[in-house]
């Protein structure tokens, strides 16, 4: 009864004779009789709700990727639709996407990806000789020569030890070990996964990460996911968003009181409030992590984008390594880089890497348990992340054309930072500070009190507001009445009543 049951639900009842000596026709029509007669049972209530489910996932905030993008998105398919509205089409400026607004790839690092992806292409006389040799290099470094294999856990080795070669070179002979070296996915992966390890703790003694604010909003969603407690400390918006050290002693000192601060993030450049960090900042804050006993995360993947001829990027091993024994031997660091920012803009292969020093042995194999869970980055994101970390040099057939489109590139967004800051700067009610690097401005906004309206029907979270941008001067940038949904700076941690972009 219950087989001939089955079959109906599946609607595959043959007319011939069953195993019960009779046709199975017959007997699904008595099943059907009998299901028919059988009382209907309310649906089951689900294992899964917002009630039972992971309170830490449920508190996660990610602004960049939040309501207000999902309402972006509604307002694009209406758009398709041919739904009229004083506009065309939705820039989408919530996310350093560079090749989404327009930047081109550069050709040798596509040229590489091509020859890996298709090595049939290795024949053609279209591509030049040194993309190729990369390009074999590469896939001889990959199981049966295919970046549709599997790598090492910790990544492909060749592309590890072209990654502490790079590092070496930035940092003017400063060694880095293929050892210390981890290739991610992007950089967003390597942060979580070292922040994964970090925490620990209940009570009092849960971990307390530092964090600058205004910040990007992964580490706040990061911490919010492993339960561990969020330390701020404010970044000087009137000294062009430096970072002060007696602003971290302060955080640090009231943290302690509810919970164990092991960790001090440092953005540089600053993502969203665009700054970069002096030596003399950077070597200040090493110190005060070394009197502490911080870990110290330095997230550099901007470290190509300084625009300022008065700055000049530092990487924090460089540092570390030049204040002597006592701070390189003992700081314990993991900085980050991407293929996502720079002059490269390859944030959909989410290629990047992480090094890691002054890891305790017993720590290290935990960590290379950790990321076998996941078992390899993307192989395609390493080996964009080799040519970034092994470009073209003087002599070889791609150079000169590599060096102008990274040129380009870079001189372009130098120009636009400029010019977003002149812009912001010419309306009444905005100021914004120098644009020293990175890809944002986080001007501030002097609003009269009625511009604005409440953004409730979007059923965004408290702090989304429409400003009507006549009324702050724009008026004269658009030929219609506009409006912009903005968010307040405490989306980005900031919880003072100023307002910014």
């Amino acid at each position: 009864m219950q087989r001939a049951a089955a079959l109906v639900r599946l609607g595959c009842c043959p007319r011939t004779p069953g195993p019960w000596g009779r046709s199975q026709s017959s007997a699904a029509a008595e099943a059907s009789a009998v299901l028919k007669v059988r009382p209907e049972r309310s649906r089951r209530e689900r294992i899964l709700t917002l009630e039972s489910m992971n309170p830490q996932v449920k508190a996660v905030e990610y602004a960049v990727r939040g309501p207000i993008v999902l309402k972006a998105g509604e307002i694009e398919l209406e758009l398709q639709r041919g739904i009229k509205k004083p506009f065309t089409e939705v820039i989408r400026a919530n996310i350093g996407d560079a090749q989404a607004m327009g930047q081109q790839p550069i050709t040798f690092l596509r040229q590489v990806m091509a020859l890996c992806t298709y090595p049939n292409l290795l024949d053609s006389p279209s591509f030049p000789e040194d993309a190729k040799k990369r390009a074999r290099r590469l896939l001889q470094a990959c199981g049966g020569n295919s970046l549709g294999s599997y790598s090492a856990s910790q990544g492909v080795n060749c592309i590890r030890e072209d990654v502490a070669a790079y590092i070496t070179r930035r940092d003017g002979g400063v060694p880095a070990d293929p050892d210390n070296i981890y290739l991610t996915t992007g950089a967003s992966d390597g942060i979580s996964t070292i922040l994964k390890i970090l925490v620990s703790g209940g009570g009092k003694s849960r971990t307390g990460v530092m964090i600058p604010i205004p910040q990007y909003p992964l580490y706040s969603a990061v911490i919010s996911e492993l339960d561990a407690i969020q330390v701020n400390y404010y970044l000087d918006e009137e000294n062009c968003w430096a970072l002060n050290v007696n602003e971290l002693r302060r955080a640090v000192q009231e943290a302690k009181d509810h919970c164990d601060p092991k960790v001090l993030c440092i953005i540089n450049p600053g993502n969203p409030t665009g700054q970069v960090q002096s030596r003399k900042c950077i070597e200040d804050v090493i110190h005060f992590a070394w009197e502490e006993k911080l870990f110290l995360m330095a997230d550099e993947v901007y470290q190509d984008n300084v625009y300022s001829p008065d700055c000049k990027f530092h990487s924090f091993k460089k540092v570390l390594y030049e204040m002597g024994p006592e701070y390189s031997s003992n700081v314990e660091l993991a900085s980050f880089h991407s293929t996502s920012k720079g002059y490269m803009g390859e944030c959909g292969y989410r290629g990047g890497y992480m090094e890691v020093i002054n890891l305790h042995p017993e720590i290290k194999g935990q960590l290379v348990k950790l990321l076998s869970v996941r078992l390899c980055p993307p192989v395609s994101g390493q080996a964009a992340m080799d040519i970034v970390v092994n470009p073209p040099v003087p002599g070889e057939e791609s150079f000169e054309l590599f060096h102008r489109e990274k040129e380009s590139v870079l001189g372009n967004l130098a120009k636009k930072a400029k010019l977003t800051e002149d812009l912001f700067n010419q309306v009444p009610g905005i100021h914004c500070n120098p644009l020293q690097g990175a890809m944002y401005a986080f001007p501030r906004i002097f609003h009269p009190q009625q511009s604005r309206g409440s953004s409730s029907g979007l059923g965004c979270w408290a702090g989304a507001h429409w400003i009507r941008l006549e009324l702050l001067g724009w008026g004269w940038l658009l030929p219609w009445e506009a409006k912009v949904l903005v968010l307040e700076a405490r989306n980005f941690s900031d919880p003072s009543a100023r307002w910014c972009l």
